[in-house]
């Protein structure tokens, strides 16, 4: 029975639970939001609260507090400068955890937990589709007269003929059979 236990363990010892919730939580502050199973996003939501409350207050003590837990000083920098101005004026609650459904792999029950005020800026920037090249050569970039000219210049390319031949088949093998039977 887990009579009055404060905190879930998530099956790991004291030392690496403290370095992946210390993870985890710069992960959030730096990207706004972050993928994670349920029990994780909870363990983290106590993890980081009492730290954005913390913030509110910018002196050199709480700082130094902050970067205890952290232990990163992009994720201090970034919670004192951009987050704690926006959350001042509110009383708590900072996150929200939103489940998404269950892993692939291990059917694990899958939640994103995200900063409440920056649910539009995680939103707002979309990625730009970039055109993907293939491995394969393709035409070279000109004009078709270039080629021409090419040709005119190769005593071999002359005399090539303009179509060519369809590419063969491929000839399929049957597996081996191996000599243990």
């Amino acid at each position: 029975m887990r009579h009055n236990r404060a905190i879930n363990h998530l099956g790991r010892q004291s030392g690496h639970r403290k370095a992946m919730l210390a993870n985890m939580a710069s992960s959030l502050v730096l990207n706004k939001q972050i993928e994670t199973t349920v029990a994780k996003a909870k363990a983290l939501r106590m993890y980081v609260e009492p730290l954005i409350t913390k913030s509110k207050e910018d002196t050199t003590h709480s700082r130094r507090i902050v970067f205890s837990y952290l232990k990163q000083k992009e994720a201090v920098s970034e919670l004192f400068r951009v987050i704690a101005p926006k959350i001042a004026d509110r009383p708590g609650g900072y996150t929200r955890i939103v489940r998404t459904g269950f892993r692939v792999g291990d059917a694990a029950d899958m939640a994103i937990i995200q900063l409440v005020d920056f649910t539009d800026a995680v939103a707002a920037p979309e990625k730009e589709v970039k055109k993907t090249s293939t491995r394969r050569g393709g035409k070279k970039s000109g004009s078709p007269e270039d080629g021409k000219s090419r040709k005119a210049n190769n005593p071999k390319a002359a005399n090539e003929n303009v179509t060519k031949a369809a590419p063969a088949a491929r000839k399929v093998v049957a597996p081996r059979k191996s000599g243990n039977n």
